[in-house]
């Protein structure tokens, strides 16, 4: 299994690289929204749908909403900065609802459990994650961004890792996550900050923030990232399943592997916003 994983890791990095590399934004922008269309066939299972025509006419439905976001904020011609901006805060928004729910687990079910409600949180936690990916890349510097923001995730889940196994005796949320402490929660965050001191140290030419502003940044996009992996377990123990899905060797689903970037993207897309950057 351990291989396995292994495996599917190495190949998911190469193929990110690549496509980084290579792809143009709209492209690029086109294989973000196939991964995340691939996660909604796997998010409607969460809320339940179990037919391929129910998970077909969702994923629909997140198409259609990648779509009309695409083009109210003018994604693809001349974008509308402010709509960029007020889609970034109302998805920050429902991360803080999102928060209040996982942390009162499972009493707060009675909010969300229902197939409709685990329906509109699915969205809400796709759409707007895949907006912010795309508005990233679009930038100037959008491979380096694109690359930080996964670097803070993969920092985040390495750090808790690791500090979790050598001091994780006290539980961050054991009705959602077990295995989760807050050793490890403390540890990936100062990963996280650790990280981004060392790119603000090495970026070329130099950030456009402040070192604090930066560590500002890495701090609530490292919390986010938390918070979407939380969000995904919170639903699947809902749901009673192990794996959104099985497409990835060792991994489980896709949703698995792209929980926390779903939280931790527009939260960076709008910290780059608030902190000047953009």
């Amino acid at each position: 299994m351990l291989k396995q994983r292994i495996i599917t890791a190495v190949l998911i990095v190469l193929a990110l690289f690549a496509a980084l590399a290579y792809l143009s934004v709209p492209a690029l922008s086109g294989v973000f929204a196939l991964a995340v269309l691939m996660a909604a066939w796997e998010w409607a299972n969460l809320s339940g749908f179990a037919s391929r025509t129910g998970r077909s006419i969702y994923v629909a439905v997140c198409a259609l909403g990648m779509a009309l976001l695409a083009w109210q904020s003018g994604l693809y011609a001349e974008q509308n900065f402010l709509v960029l901006r007020e889609i970034f805060i109302a998805a920050c928004l429902w991360w803080a609802i999102a928060l209040l729910w996982v942390k009162a687990y499972p009493l707060s079910s009675g909010l969300w459990g229902s197939k409709g409600a685990r329906s509109v949180m699915g969205l809400l936690v796709l759409v707007p994650a895949w907006l912010a990916l795309s508005y990233l890349r679009s930038l100037s510097e959008g491979v380096y961004l694109i690359l930080v923001v996964i670097g803070l995730v993969v920092a985040a889940d390495v750090g808790a890792y690791f500090t979790g196994r050598a001091f994780g005796k006290a539980k961050l949320a054991p009705a959602v996550s077990p295995g989760k402490s807050w050793a490890g929660f403390w540890g990936g965050l100062a990963s996280c900050l650790t990280l981004m001191a060392i790119l603000w140290r090495i970026w070329p030419d130099g950030m456009p923030i402040s070192l604090p502003a930066a560590l500002g940044l890495a701090l609530v996009t490292g919390l986010a990232s938390v918070l979407g992996d939380l969000l995904e377990s919170m639903i699947k123990r809902h749901r009673g399943i192990k794996d959104s899905g099985n497409l990835l060797p060792g991994h489980g689903g896709i949703m698995d592997r792209i929980d926390s970037i779903t939280a931790a993207a527009p939260v960076f897309a709008l910290g780059l916003i608030v902190a000047g950057w953009v």
